[in-house]
């Protein structure tokens, strides 16, 4: 990718100083990657978070950090805008420090770098779209306030859910004009424009242990009425419609020759819109009350959950984000994934929202992730450039 000058002053000002921060950047990189900060390490997440602090503050950009008793802690940035246009709302940038390499993974295999290719554990998702998101806010630090404030909220638990920081989303996002998502952009360089929703549960059923020679017919098998209804729940599966559930872990019984008196079951489901997710979690609810097997009965818990981006409300961000690119040098499409991601959240808030502006990166979650680090610059300048553009709106003409 090429980078070349903005149209403007502020345009600039921003472009030009991010044109000289690729090497910055890919040292950023390096010492986040170089920090473990797996979702259950608070730690870890929580060592990562004091150096996003001091690189923030040491640029003059306020952070507010919340402490969280059993998850890493909540940092917010911002810069404050002039108040020209502040009821339009502010822009927000996300990004999750967590991963999900676990505790241990620094010392075998740190940050490498071969070329343009950054290699580590959580190099691409998402440590890359955290050092962008700060470097735009240092870009945009020195420029005049803008007409609205723009905030950068940094998460810690988005591999297992977003069990806590899913109310710091909400918080954050409400009243924004956009949220721009810095999860890695796809390894064809596009952002993604959609992505599917899911929900886990934990599926639990209990019976009456027998003996499976002697009182067989005492019993009543919890591991049959799990089968029986694991049947159902996978025909909810309508891959026309992006609808999928999956069973993908089971447990139960005593003994080989005992009817199973307990049983339990993880399944996932991934949905593409909000009224299908609605749709599905009733049906599956209807099919965990009722009694497969005389004698059992299920319970059903929802553990974690992600809502859909619907693509509708990618559209307009998106057009203003490939303008952008364009005049940056580089074309960009959008892209729907299986895959979920915060900006469900945001999405489904009927909030603006654009994911994937991260890096560009690939083969998340395995040992051979990597980040294409020449990507860095031009995406960032394509965020501050997009934020510009809102600011270009809001102005008086």
């Amino acid at each position: 990718m090429s980078t070349v000058t903005c149209s403007n002053e502020r345009y600039d000002i921003t472009c030009d100083w991010l044109a000289g921060q690729q090497s910055q950047m890919v040292e950023s990189l390096k010492t986040l990657v170089n920090i473990d900060s797996n979702s259950y390490d608070k730690a870890g997440t929580d060592a990562v978070a004091d150096v996003i602090v001091e690189w923030l503050e040491a640029d003059g950009i306020a952070v507010t950090r919340t402490p969280r008793p059993d998850a890493g802690d909540i940092l917010e940035a911002w810069l404050e805008g002039d108040g020209s246009d502040a009821s339009a709302g502010h822009v927000l940038m996300m990004g999750h420090r967590d991963t999900v390499f676990p505790t241990g993974t620094v010392a075998e295999r740190g940050y490498t770098q071969q070329g343009e290719i950054g290699y580590g554990p959580g190099v691409a998702d998402m440590k890359s779209g955290l050092v962008l998101n700060i470097f735009v806010l240092r870009a945009l630090k020195r420029l005049a306030p803008l007409p609205f404030p723009v905030r950068a909220l940094f998460t810690a638990d988005e591999e297992i859910g977003s069990r806590d920081g899913t109310a710091f989303i909400r918080e954050a996002a409400s009243g924004a004009r956009a949220v721009l998502n810095a999860e890695p952009g796809r390894i064809s360089g596009n952002v993604v424009t959609g992505r599917k929703g899911g929900a886990a549960f934990l599926i639990e059923v209990t019976g009456k242990a027998a003996h499976s020679g002697v009182s067989h017919a005492d019993g009543a098998s919890a591991i049959e009425a799990l089968a029986r209804k694991i049947v159902r729940l996978h025909a909810l599966t309508d891959y026309e419609s992006g609808v999928t559930t999956n069973v993908g872990l089971i447990e139960g019984g005593v003994s080989r020759n005992t009817v199973a008196p307990a049983a339990t079951a993880q399944l996932d489901t991934r949905f593409v819109t909000n009224e299908q997710r609605a749709n599905l979690l009733a049906a599956i609810e209807t099919i965990i009350a009722e009694e497969e097997v005389p004698g059992t009965q299920a319970t059903i818990r929802q553990t974690s959950g992600f809502l859909p981006m619907e693509p509708a409300m990618s559209e307009a961000l998106f057009a203003r984000y490939r303008v952008q690119a364009e005049k940056l040098g580089f074309s960009v499409g959008g892209e729907f994934t299986g895959g979920c991601s915060d900006a469900g959240t945001t999405a489904s808030l009927g909030i603006p929202t654009l994911c994937g502006t991260g890096p560009v990166g690939a083969k998340m979650h395995t040992d051979d992730e990597y980040c294409r680090l020449e990507t860095f610059v031009p995406r960032a300048q394509a965020v501050a450039a997009t934020i510009l553009d809102l600011a270009a709106d809001a102005s008086p003409k």
